[in-house]
Order: structure tokens, then sequence, then C-alpha cells
């Protein structure tokens, strides 16, 4: 007997293909993001500390945006003020997954008793607030942009770290490494062709995680003046310097937030979608 199937009626493949297709505009809106801090620089129509009207003057008259509480142009400021914010959120990341990768790894490849001390030496380090890391090292090296990046490594690098080690050991522990083992291959020959080709999913999946987390402490510490300092312009510092002059002007601090939060929001979206990808690749 043929079976008929009803007209119009959505199989679950189709559904699968449909919940599968590329994120094109949580992408492309995140390019965009990233497009604007990084090239924005570039394209500012005025100096971005240099006054050129009166403060929290309202957008028109030449000033997109407006100006600040200094009568900058907020345009100006907004176009040169993410390169540092993405700089820095991303080289703390990368440094927290260099870190991740290598210690995860030592950990999960030496012995049980040096990877015991290895967790046990992250978990000290995450009991630390992340707030307070960066207050100490931004103190010890004030206007330093390169002790912001430490913190956020500092504070990101124990997660990494536990989460690689449990991918490594999974992988020590599966069928072909005891036999490539047992043949007589060495642990750098397992390294290099088993360990780090296998774990390149999971590192690549932590590291979209952590730059979450690096953006939000970047910001932070633009907020609170950490980091590069004097009028150098930075969305979360942005954000601070004007909010005192929110019922004057609400661009001058609203359009730096949203773009922080629209980068955070679009970047965790695509993190989730690299989440199944990965899922359905060890599946």
């Amino acid at each position: 007997m043929t079976s008929v199937t009803a007209p119009g009626r959505r199989t679950p493949a189709g559904l699968r293909a449909r919940r599968r297709r590329p994120p094109y505009l949580t992408g492309g809106v995140a390019l965009l993001v990233l497009a604007l801090a990084l090239l924005g620089p570039l394209t500012a129509p005025y100096g971005p500390n240099e006054p050129v009207g009166a403060p929290f003057q309202q957008p028109g008259g030449g000033f997109l945006l407006g100006t600040d509480l200094l009568g900058r142009d907020v345009t100006s400021r907004v176009l040169s003020g993410g390169r540092t914010i993405v700089v820095v959120a991303v080289a703390g990341t990368v440094l927290a997954g260099a870190v991740g990768v290598a210690a995860g790894v030592l950990a999960a490849m030496v012995s049980p008793r040096f990877g015991a001390f290895v967790l046990r030496a992250v978990d000290a380090l995450a009991v630390l607030p992340a707030l307070l890391l960066i207050l100490v090292l931004a103190a010890g090296f004030p206007g330093s942009d390169t002790a912001v990046v430490a913190a956020v490594a500092l504070a990101t690098a124990p997660f990494s770290v536990r989460v690689l080690r449990a991918a490594a050991d999974s992988i020590l522990t599966s069928g072909y490494v005891e036999v490539a083992l047992a043949r007589g291959d060495s642990k750098a020959a397992v390294l290099r062709h088993d360990v780090l080709p296998n774990i390149a999913g999971p590192a690549l999946l932590d590291a979209a995680l952590r730059l979450i987390a690096s953006l939000h402490l970047t910001a932070t510490a633009g907020f609170l003046g950490l980091g590069r300092g004097g009028a150098e312009p930075n969305w979360g510092r942005m954000v601070s310097e004007n909010l005192p002059g929110a019922t004057l002007a609400l661009a001058p601090f609203l359009v730096p937030a949203l773009l922080l939060v629209l980068l955070s929001v679009c970047v965790g979206l695509l993190a989730g979608r690299l989440a199944d990808a990965v899922g359905r690749g060890a599946a």
C-alpha cells in the first residue's frame, strides 16, 4: 500500500533544515558593529576630542547625534570609541584561550596529580572577583590597556582551563588513543594528531563564550575610567561620563550602550549556533 503525504505538511527534516539555516541576520549585524568599531575612526567627521559646539546640543545642525558634555561631536566619538573595546576584548580572549588550551591539555596529559594541582590553582584564581582583578592591575599600571587585557585573561582563563581539560581527558580515555599509545606512539604524536584536532571545536566554542564575558569586562573597565585614560573615546567611558546629562540629551550615552548590547547579544546568539554545530559534530 502506498502512503500519501498530506500536501503542505512540513516534515521533521524540513523543520531541522529550517532550524539549521545560517544566521545571516545575526552574523551581518555583528559584522556591521565590528566594522563600525574597527573602521569607524577612519570616517569620523571631527576629531573625537575636539569641542565643536555647545554641551549636550541636540542632533542637527551638522551633528548627527548631537554633542556630549564637553561639546564634542557624539558621532565622531562613537565611531572612534569602539576599537579599543573590541581589540582589548579579543586580545584578552585569545590570551585566555591560549592559557586554557596549554594548561588544560597539560593537566590531562602529564599525570593525575599534576592535573589536580592545576585545577586547584585555577579554582583559587576563579574565586577572585573579575572586577577586583581589573581594579588591582589597572591601579598598578594606570592608563594601560595591556593591564586590562591581562585582567580580562586572568578572569576568564580558569573556566577555559576546566572546559578544555575535560575535553582533552575525554579524548585521552577513548579507545583509539589507548591503542595508539599501546602500539608505541609518543605523547607528542598523540597530542599533535589526536588531542589538538579533536579539541578544536570545544576550544572555538569556549572562545566565543569567553568573548562575551571579555566584552562585558572591557566595557566595565571603560565605564570605570580604567585603561587608556584622558579624553580618549571609549564606548564604556562615554556611558559613564554622559549619564549625568541624560535629561538633556539621550544620544551621548544611549548610542554607545546600545552598540555594546547589540554586539554582546549577536556574539551570544552566534555562540549558541556554534554550540549546536559542535554538538551535532560530536554526535
